[in-house]
């Protein structure tokens, strides 16, 4: 039966100032690097067959450090802008806190994890998932589909609209979800790529 695991980035400099990301390239911070390396040490024993990417370099960076550190090298990747993280357009490069104060905690929330409320000139999940989802379902799931592993390297939201396509996820249940960052999970599927079952290689903490 087929893996997918699923990896967020890890921590970049952005998310270590509690700043807005978006489609910003902004690299990995030091601690996002450790997280990286971290991941690979988790992956050593989990056979990968190929990897996905977003186009920005913090998750390239991140799968490049991880597969480095799991001595895993020469695997098929393949790089694509539908698995960026999803635009958060006025609010990109602004202070998370700042953005509370002035707008209020209940509408940062909404922002950052409703699905179809969009920021300002920005994707709202539900966005996102339409440009992420055609792309899973005609490119990765036929990799699976064959029996391959696959390693996803991304972002919180592009992963978000992903686990909410598996999981059968309502709106109102992704709300609540956030992804770790730098924690690889692991999804067993069966031969119809239904989950058989779904863990994470360490301790879920909380992600940034």
């Amino acid at each position: 039966m087929p893996l997918l695991i699923l990896l967020r980035h890890g921590q970049s400099q952005w998310n270590l100032e509690n700043r807005f990301t978006g489609w910003v390239d902004i690299d990995l911070s030091p601690q996002g690097e450790e997280e990286a390396r971290a991941a690979g040490e988790l992956l050593k024993d989990v056979p990968i067959d190929y990897v996905f990417t977003s186009a920005l370099k913090r998750a390239i960076r991140t799968a490049d450090i991880a597969l480095a550190a799991a001595g895993k090298y020469d695997i098929p990747t393949e790089r694509s802008e539908k698995l960026n993280e999803r635009h958060y357009g006025d609010l990109q490069g602004l202070n998370k806190d700042d953005i509370g104060r002035q707008y209020g905690e209940a509408q940062l929330k909404i922002w950052r994890r409703s699905y179809d409320v969009p920021p300002p000139n920005g994707e709202s999940l539900k966005d996102t998932q339409e440009r992420c989802i055609p792309y899973y379902t005609s490119t990765i799931e036929p990799k699976l589909r064959e029996g391959k592993n696959v390693l996803i390297a991304a972002h919180g939201n592009s992963l978000r609209a992903i686990v909410m396509y598996l999981e059968r996820l309502t709106p109102e249940q992704i709300l609540e979800v956030n992804i770790p960052t730098g924690i690889p999970a692991v999804y067993e599927l069966d031969n119809n790529l239904n989950i058989q079952t779904k863990r994470y290689l360490a301790e879920f903490r909380d992600a940034f």
